[in-house]
């Protein structure tokens, strides 16, 4: 598992978030919402310490934790990354047209966010298949003037429809960033999850980049962590891989620097602290050429 989606400058020692499900009293679930069985949207924002979870994603959570105290790390250290892609995507790649795949619930410093304090105009289109995440992007998921902020409910394993109804919002003759944080992992054939990679990317321009990470293999704990969390009843199976399958995401594609990486590792910035330690969560970006 492996999707984060607050924001301290990248390269901290980040303190622990304490757990939520003491501090929340238990609220009546939107209509279609099911909460008999976890959501990966649902246990990461309970994971960073939200209040946009229910009973049932704070046990899967915790069940993850109780293996894996570096859970919380992996989540807060992938926000960052995604903080500093957009960051870069927007300002020095020029990029103004995101579709950000695997949305997750909002917290801080949502990809349209970041996108539009450096480009106002910059227009952003998430896709989740969570209802929970539908209403709260309906509420707060909003756009500079300039620009735009559109949601489709589907599911990643249905790029086609995605892609159609991004064009609605997003000139796919334009530059775009296709962003896949944490999602990837969710579909358990790598070949199928690099058969999607594909096709988003075939439809798009050159000028276009790729941003992608997935937890990786390369922690034992994190490991059997999920390997407990995909036995639970009801769960969707979270696949980790190694930094190697992870890389074959970006095939074909101009792989900017560092390369693959730990996401705590990506571009780090520099100041007065510590660089972070790696995460078992590896990813990078790449421009299609």
């Amino acid at each position: 598992m492996a999707e984060d989606r607050t924001t301290t400058p990248a390269g901290t020692d980040i303190p622990d978030v304490p757990p939520a499900a003491a501090e929340y009293a238990e609220r009546p679930a939107p209509p279609r919402i099911n909460t008999s069985v976890p959501h990966s949207a649902r246990i990461w924002n309970y994971l960073l310490g939200g209040k946009d979870n229910y009973h049932v994603d704070r046990l899967a959570g915790d069940r993850v934790v109780e293996v894996f105290p570096g859970m919380r790390d992996i989540t807060r250290h992938s926000r960052h990354m995604l903080t500093r892609a957009v960051r870069f995507l927007a300002g020095e790649a020029g990029i103004r047209q995101f579709l950000d795949i695997g949305t997750g619930l909002p917290t801080e410093d949502n990809t349209h966010e970041v996108a539009q304090r450096v480009a106002p105009e910059s227009r952003i289109v998430y896709v989740d298949n969570d209802p929970l995440v539908l209403v709260h992007a309906q509420a707060l998921l909003t756009s500079t003037p300039e620009g735009k902020t559109d949601y489709i409910e589907a599911d990643v394993r249905d790029p086609e429809r995605i892609l159609a109804a991004a064009a609605e919002t997003l000139d796919f003759s334009r530059p775009t960033a296709l962003m896949l944080m944490g999602i990837l992992g969710l579909v358990a054939d790598h070949d199928e999850a690099r058969s999607i990679v594909t096709r988003l990317m075939d439809a798009l321009p050159a000028g276009s980049y790729l941003a992608l990470y997935d937890g990786a293999d390369t922690d034992p704990a994190y490991v059997e962590a999920l390997r407990r969390h995909n036995s639970a009843p009801g769960v969707v199976a979270y696949t980790p891989r190694s930094p190697e399958l992870i890389g074959r995401y970006f095939d074909g594609l101009t792989l900017l620097e560092p390369g693959i990486t730990s996401v705590s590792h990506w571009r780090a910035e520099s100041g007065p602290w510590p660089v972070a330690a790696e995460v078992a969560c590896f990813g990078g970006v790449a421009l299609k050429s």
